[in-house]
């Protein structure tokens, strides 16, 4: 989060967060004790957000404090480099400077995000020629769900109140017992719904399907592949269909997605929210990861989660009033593809292309399953505790196919005080012993990064026939 003492201009984003709780100007002036004309300049950019306002706007807004006062349009910012590097656009990589963006930004970040859209839309098209097939034939898609799901997520800052109290409140009602659910799940499910579970040695429905539910004869099907994990979260995934239905569909109307498809993929991942805050109660997870100092290891244990959901679940504790650490994660495979990511307040990833391979989630798959600490900055000078370790999927026999991924989660370095894996680390001179990273290579500013796979967006590329660096690509001076 922005330190107290920065001067804040967050005008625009005051505006859109007022707007979207139907507060009048004057409404929210008087909740949080402002005069009307000094929250009119601050809403344009005229007047910095002191600290005592701020606490009391973040209130009246029901928004978390790290979450308000946070620069979360620098995303947006990342993304329309890296769009604006594509040759369609320009020869002059300099051609809308970042002062030009921001502003933009600042005026209509919904423009922004519609230009992306757009993009993307083009890229899908652009793809689809190189591999002969045109856009409107069946099987190509015009839009990208996966990618609007995603947005969506990071637009609801990966929370779902409604569903976390819910689950909350299920688990303390049927006393769950945490660590060891499988069982009272699968009693659940039969009591209340009628629903007959198998932990079936044979895989339901084909080799490769994990999970089989069949609504005819009410009946659950896990394969015994899984780890007890994954088998306890297969089951609180169903009692979420099952359960919270009008719920989920509710928020999937709300989002109002476009893209064919987007629904049912949103579906899956609401209802994976449920699961996870089933198996890991929103209180009870935050007090012991709080307890533990955020140790991954005990909270697998406390919990009988794997690795993997309990990192994932880190990431989610965004509840206005009772917040954790903010911590991004991500995960990704041996190619450096990222399948699944949820960005902390100021950790950036880049859209279009892959990871920074400096990050210490490409090194994890040097040592498989141990825990690598990083510190890592950003090039706008944030640094970061960076942890990273391999996880693999699938299984259960040696001809059966796995799943190998890298899974990183970090927080900013004011935050790793809280954390056992800063210990022994002199957090005072962590800046300058951090290895600077990026967003990704087309959108990264660090010229004299040695490891670069291509030059960067906003700069010219300067060619030297009679000179080799070590730095892959040399790029003209800035006037």
């Amino acid at each position: 989060m922005a330190a107290m003492d920065e001067k804040l201009f967050i005008g625009p984003k005051l505006k859109r967060l007022r707007e979207r709780k139907s507060l009048s100007q004057a409404d929210l002036a008087r909740l949080s004790d402002v005069s009307p004309s000094y929250l009119n300049q601050i809403e344009r950019n005229q007047r910095p957000l002191t600290a005592s306002v701020l606490l009391r706007v973040s209130r009246v807004l029901d928004v978390a404090l790290e979450d308000l006062a946070t620069d979360d349009e620098a995303q947006l910012l990342v993304e329309l480099r890296e769009a604006l590097a594509d040759p369609v656009f320009a020869a002059d990589p300099q051609a809308v400077g970042n002062a030009e963006l921001r502003n933009a930004i600042a005026a209509s970040p919904d423009l922004g995000g519609k230009f992306l859209t757009l993009y993307r839309r083009f890229r899908e098209m652009r793809d689809a020629r190189d591999l002969g097939g045109f856009p409107d034939e069946p099987g190509v898609r015009s839009q990208g769900p996966y990618e609007e799901v995603r947005d969506y997520f990071h637009h609801m800052n990966n929370y779902f109140d409604g569903l976390e109290r819910a689950a909350e409140a299920l688990q303390a009602r049927e006393n769950f017992r945490l660590g060891n659910m499988l069982d009272d799940l699968i009693n659940y499910l039969a009591h209340t719904h009628g629903v007959r579970t198998r932990i079936d040695p044979s895989s339901p429905g084909g080799p490769s399907t994990l999970r089989r539910y069949d609504p005819e004869s009410r009946t659950l099907t896990i394969s015994e592949a899984l780890p007890p994990a994954s088998q306890t979260f297969q089951a609180a995934y169903q009692i979420a269909l099952l359960d919270q239905a009008e719920s989920i569909e509710h928020l999937i109307g709300e989002a109002g997605f476009s893209a064919e498809g987007a629904p049912s993929i949103c579906r899956v991942g609401l209802a994976n929210h449920f699961a996870g805050a089933l198996i890991m109660p929103y209180r009870e997870f935050l007090n012991s990861a709080e307890a533990c100092w955020y140790d991954i290891e005990q909270l697998q244990r406390r919990f009988g989660a794997s690795f993997e959901q309990v990192t994932h679940r880190l990431s989610t504790l965004r509840r206005p009033g009772a917040q954790g650490v903010p911590f991004y994660f991500v995960r990704v495979d041996k190619a450096g593809n990222i399948s699944k990511r949820q960005s902390a307040p100021r950790f950036h990833f880049a859209r279009f292309g892959g990871a920074c391979p400096l990050w210490n989630v490409h090194e994890a798959f040097a040592s498989p399953r141990r825990i690598l600490i990083q510190l890592a900055s950003m090039p706008d000078g944030t640094t970061y505790l960076c942890l990273a370790r391999t996880v693999q999927k699938g299984g259960g026999g040696f001809t059966a196919p796995k799943q190998d991924f890298a899974v990183g989660i970090g927080c900013e370095i004011s935050y790793a005080h809280r954390l056992v894996y800063a210990q022994g680390i002199d957090l005072s001179g962590a800046q300058n012993a951090a290895v600077p990273i990026g967003p990704g290579c087309r959108v990264c500013e660090r010229v004299q990064c040695p490891q670069r796979a291509f030059p960067p967006a906003t700069r010219a590329v300067s060619v030297d026939d009679n000179r080799r660096r070590f730095i892959p690509y040399s790029v003209a001076e800035e006037s």
